[in-house]
């Protein structure tokens, strides 16, 4: 669960600093798309245990699946909220 959190903060960081304020949502949605595969794998197996009858096992790879997709959406709300275009005849705040 660490690795997972720590591979998609790792990435978030990598692609908003790429992003560049652009005010588009590229940079998140591709947190978000990367944390979704990452939580379909984990869903499949879940899948795998819970075939096997191991439930406790598929119950809890569920909720990390369902925990990673939280974290990257909260990952790509960050990233967006991050990348705001700033207007250069705007008075400073």
């Amino acid at each position: 669960m660490k690795t997972i959190q720590t591979l998609l903060a790792v990435a978030s960081l990598s692609l908003l600093a790429a992003c560049g304020g652009q005010g588009d949502d590229a940079a998140g949605d591709a947190v978000a798309d990367q944390a979704d595969a990452q939580a379909d794998m984990i869903d499949q197996q879940a899948d795998v245990a819970d075939a096997a009858g191991d439930e406790a096992t598929a119950e809890s790879l569920e909720a990390q699946a369902d925990a990673t997709r939280a974290a990257g959406e909260a990952q790509e709300e960050a990233i967006d909220a991050a990348d705001v275009v700033v207007d250069p005849a705007a008075p400073p705040q």
